[in-house]
């Protein structure tokens, strides 16, 4: 079961404070600084959004070492996500909160404090932003229409299937595009009724659902999940089928139960989020990523496929960016 960190405890500031001067510069030089608030609501290493995102914090504090001060939470609990939001909300310039499960919280807190920027990262990807609120869609049902055409290229017993982690918007979104990409890839192929385990990193569950698909008939199964990954490749390694990993992409050497991985640079959000408040650029604005961005942030990995699988593949890419298939 994941731990929850006491709130207290959970916020981690990193402060780069430059030379040895007295008290009064130290304290002027941190207050010239723009300060960051980043809740997560899942571990840092869950080897999927979060960690993807946490990724990005990283590169962003190293980047804007001189201009931003950082902290963050991690693991926090569904009814803890307002106190945590408005903990940020006191003591920020931009404040960015991980995940749809959080977006009523933040909608409730960011009109309170209307001189701070807040940023949503995956929520549902037909929101509105608020005056001082940024929507940033990761497009991760453009990934999943891409695991779809994969999962349809590779089967060998024509039925494929989907395991989402909660019925959220964001992932019954991703589902939907996971059947359209099966169907764009192959429309023969069957795919069978989504799963949500209703919780991200159940590994038991998560299991529990694919050995349910695998059981009825699929061999190639996507997913969005985070620790809950584990259940589904310990059931493929069982039953000698196959799923599509991600967001973050592993060495396809060392599990042989993934066919491929998606690739979704969620962190690359906050970077962008810090880019433009520092550059005084930011709008509270709903912001597309994926495929169609100026810089991709989305992308599909196989471990193994031929030549002719691997062009359809490119080429199914390829009309996403150009526009012509379009996703939720």
């Amino acid at each position: 079961m994941a731990r929850t960190v006491p709130l207290i405890a959970a916020l981690s500031v990193a402060v780069v404070l430059a030379g040895c001067g007295s008290a009064e510069e130290a304290t002027t030089e941190k207050a010239d600084k723009l300060t960051v608030g980043v809740l997560f609501p899942g571990s840092l290493s869950d080897d999927g959004f979060m960690e993807s995102a946490y990724l990005g914090y990283q590169r962003a504090e190293k980047t804007y070492a001189d201009k931003a001060t950082f902290s963050k939470v991690e693991q926090v609990a569904t009814a803890d996500f307002e106190a945590a939001l408005v903990r940020f909300a006191s003591a920020s310039d931009l404040v960015i909160s991980l995940g749809g499960q959080t977006d009523a919280a933040v909608r409730l807190v960011a009109p309170k404090f209307p001189k701070v920027k807040f940023v949503e990262i995956g929520g549902p990807a037909d929101g509105k932003p608020l005056e001082n609120l940024a929507l940033y869609d990761p497009q991760q049902a453009q990934a999943a229409f891409l695991a779809g055409a994969a999962s349809a290229l590779l089967t060998e017993t024509g039925k494929v299937g989907f395991v989402g982690g909660a019925e959220l918007p964001a992932i019954v979104n991703a589902a939907k595009e996971y059947a359209n990409g099966a169907a764009a890839a192959d429309p023969k192929v069957q795919v069978l009724a989504p799963q949500y385990v209703g919780d991200f990193n159940d590994v038991a569950k998560a299991k529990q659902s694919a050995l349910a698909d695998y059981s009825a008939g699929a061999d190639v199964l996507g997913q969005i999940l985070n620790l809950g990954k584990k259940g589904l490749a310990q059931a493929a390694a069982q039953e000698k089928t196959a799923l599509i990993g991600g967001p973050i992409p592993h060495d396809c050497a060392t599990d042989t139960a993934y066919a491929g991985f998606v690739k979704t640079d969620v962190g690359a959000e906050i970077e962008f989020a810090l880019e433009h408040v520092v550059a005084g650029t930011w709008k509270p604005e709903n912001v597309k990523f994926g495929l169609t961005a100026a810089t991709p942030h989305n992308d599909i990995t196989l471990c193994e496929a031929d030549a002719a699988i691997q062009a359809k593949l490119d080429a199914i890419k390829a009309d996403i960016t150009a526009g012509k298939i379009n996703t939720l």
